[in-house]
């Protein structure tokens, strides 16, 4: 009886994600928007604190955009010791360049703020001289598409987007990240679907902090980058802040711009879930057991009553497995995956569980929101 009421439980939990969660599990890159090619100037700002594996295929890449308008790059270095920024002008120089290129260090972080929203507030400051028509924040580990810059102006044009934000492609070079990316990019958009983002009727807000187009004037109505100056999640908390004083989002999956930041190991995985991971339940023990829980009887329940239960609650497990796995499917095949790894989603949901764990015990011992060697959630 009991494996029943479970297995019906999991049964209605994803028929709920299925049907009613946005559609967020129909990932798909978006059409390129349509009209001519717009020339609009656009400032680029990369904070990149000891960021030499990528930071010269990240500037080679936005310096060599078909976008049709001036695009100036201002780089702020935060207090790197492996070479940064020497890379990243050498890059800019190898194509001559270099009056692209505007490399700033950053003052010493003030208290209050996450290092990296320090290090765009200061890069924003510099590039509010280029009276720029668009802002790009992006990582120093991105590398982006030829079309990207020119697709999302085109794009925050066409449909007054306010701010316009791409969840670039994850690395998945490694076994560890085979296995276990996707489902990060699948657990996000269930958090945030990106159909109800967009929509502003809903209350929903998302970006990926990796690739934002924002407009100047939008960060100016909310106050600056200084508004959510202490924010760990801060791609969707700049997002909401837009939101909220009533600007258009927008969130949508790419395949051609990327990520090259890889993750070797399921350890460096665990550790870049559990950053935030907490933060996401706001430092709520009682939504950590919930979530926990909730987590059990979604993903787990179903594989566990397919196998050992008899019935009704073994036919409810493998029907739910199998629901479970169809949702997984599209972001399985965005990464060009092998469909049976769609069937792994409990497996994998385990991993992000204990990641989740481990998440509020690094926050109780006072070391959350680990990230370039600072911890930045503190009790």
């Amino acid at each position: 009886m009991i494996a029943t009421i479970v297995g019906a439980a999991s049964a209605l939990a994803w028929l709920y994600l299925l049907l009613a969660r946005g559609g967020f599990w129909r990932v798909a890159e978006a059409p390129a928007p349509t009209g001519p090619l717009a020339n609009a100037r656009v400032t680029v700002v990369i904070p990149a604190r000891n960021e030499a594996e990528g930071i010269a295929t990240a500037v080679t890449s936005l310096l060599t955009q078909d976008h049709p308008g001036p695009l100036t790059i201002v780089l702020v270095d935060d207090h790197s010791t492996d070479g940064t920024a020497d890379l990243a002008r050498a890059a800019a120089n190898a194509l001559d360049a270099a009056d692209r290129l505007d490399i700033i260090p950053a003052r010493d972080l003030p208290p209050g703020w996450t290092g990296k929203l320090w290090a765009v507030s200061e890069g924003l400051d510099r590039a509010r001289a280029t009276a720029a028509d668009f802002f790009l924040l992006t990582d120093a580990d991105i590398t982006h598409a030829p079309e990207n810059v020119s697709t999302l102006v085109r794009r925050a044009l066409a449909e007054d987007l306010d701010l316009t934000s791409l969840m670039v492609r994850l690395s998945t070079e490694t076994l560890p990240e085979k296995a276990l990316i996707p489902a990060f990019v699948f657990f996000f958009f269930m958090l945030y679907p990106p159909r109800w983002a967009a929509d502003p009727g809903s209350r929903m807000a998302a970006a990926a902090g990796g690739c934002m187009l924002v407009r100047p004037a939008a960060l100016e109505k909310i106050g600056g980058i200084a508004s959510i100056r202490g924010a760990l999640i801060d791609d969707c908390s700049l997002a909401a802040a837009i939101k909220r004083a009533g600007g258009r989002i927008r969130l949508d999956p790419s395949r051609t711009t990327r990520s090259s930041r890889v993750y070797g190991s399921a350890g460096e995985i665990w550790s870049m879930i559990a950053r935030t991971a907490f933060t996401q339940l706001h430092y709520s023990t009682l939504l950590l057991v919930g979530t926990v829980l909730g987590l059990a009887v979604t993903y787990l329940a179903p594989p566990l009553l397919t196998i050992f239960a008899y019935g009704p609650a073994q036919w409810l497990g493998l029907a739910t497995w199998l629901a479970m796995a169809a949702c997984f499917l599209p972001t399985v095949r965005l990464y060009d995956r092998h469909p049976a790894w769609a069937l792994a989603l409990p497996a994998i949901a385990a991993f992000y569980s204990t990641a989740t764990i481990g998440s509020a015990v690094n926050y109780w011992r006072g070391k959350g929101g680990q990230w370039k060697g600072r911890s930045q959630a503190i009790r």
